[in-house]
């Protein structure tokens, strides 16, 4: 996996969307010419990263639940367009195709996206140039998810800053019509996949965002949350304990930071 991230690097993706769309500016942010160019950019930049790959794969097998579910191709990728979160969507889809109430479900869903939120709030505050409305912010909010944010948060820093939300919206929307495109496949080639080819599909995200995240983690803190993670979530996993995944993220993350806050106290 490594030997296919290596090539989508930061200086790859931004000298083939510059060659394309514009030059470089002063201190290395490439310098779209306009909003346009830049959204194509992202475009350019998700279809180089392998992320549009593993989602095609993951979303393959969300249309194949779907049809198993007896959704319609219509309500198939409606779910992927709104919900816009694989795991969110393999919730939805199996509460609601094995008759849970709408309360439910929503709470489920609604748990499973919190996880999102401190991506959000680290990612819109990279976004805003001094005339940016709050209005600009609504799609990448509504857009970000871990692949997403992985890859924003990678390329952003050599972007000008009034071009990056229109260059993390072309990102998110290369990602969404990898995703889109395998719905309708996976949702048509359903009754030829068989069950353990699914599961495997809807696996690869998890392990890619994995291997990414573990690529980019640099400082101390980056790497102790992910150890921690690693360890704390399947131990409550195992324990039965609900609400696993939140509660290791709270736990991974907060012990990182103290530990992070004391070694700089030691310095």
């Amino acid at each position: 996996m490594r030997s296919i991230m290596r090539p989508m690097s930061v200086a790859r993706v931004a000298l083939n969307a510059v060659a394309t769309h514009g030059g470089a500016m002063p201190g290395g942010a490439t310098n779209f010419e306009t909003s346009g160019a830049a959204f194509l950019g992202g475009v350019r930049a998700a279809w180089l990263s392998v992320f549009a790959y593993v989602l095609f794969g993951t979303y393959i097998g969300i249309g194949a639940l779907a049809h198993d579910f007896n959704f319609s191709l219509l309500w198939a990728t409606l779910s992927t367009v709104l919900v816009w979160a694989g795991p969110a969507q393999v919730i939805l889809i199996s509460a609601l195709g094995a008759g849970s109430s709408l309360i439910e479900v929503a709470v489920a869903v609604g748990l499973s996206g919190v996880r999102l939120l401190p991506m959000v709030v680290s990612l819109l505050p990279r976004l805003k140039a001094p005339q940016t409305r709050a209005r600009d912010l609504v799609l990448p909010a509504h857009f970000t998810a871990v692949s997403m944010w992985v890859e924003s948060m990678r390329l952003i820093p050599g972007i000008a800053v009034e071009r990056r939300v229109a260059f993390v919206n072309g990102i998110a929307s290369g990602y969404m019509m990898s995703a889109l495109l395998a719905t309708v496949i996976g949702y048509y080639l359903a009754a030829r996949l068989p069950n353990l080819l699914t599961a495997g599909l809807l696996f690869l995200t998890p392990m890619s965002f994995l291997v990414s995240i573990t690529r980019n983690s640099v400082l101390l803190v980056d790497r102790l949350a992910l150890v921690l993670g690693l360890v704390i979530g399947p131990a409550l996993a195992y324990a039965a304990v609900d609400l696993d995944i939140l509660w290791a993220g709270i736990a991974g993350g907060t012990l990182a930071y103290v530990g992070h806050r004391i070694r700089e106290a030691l310095r």
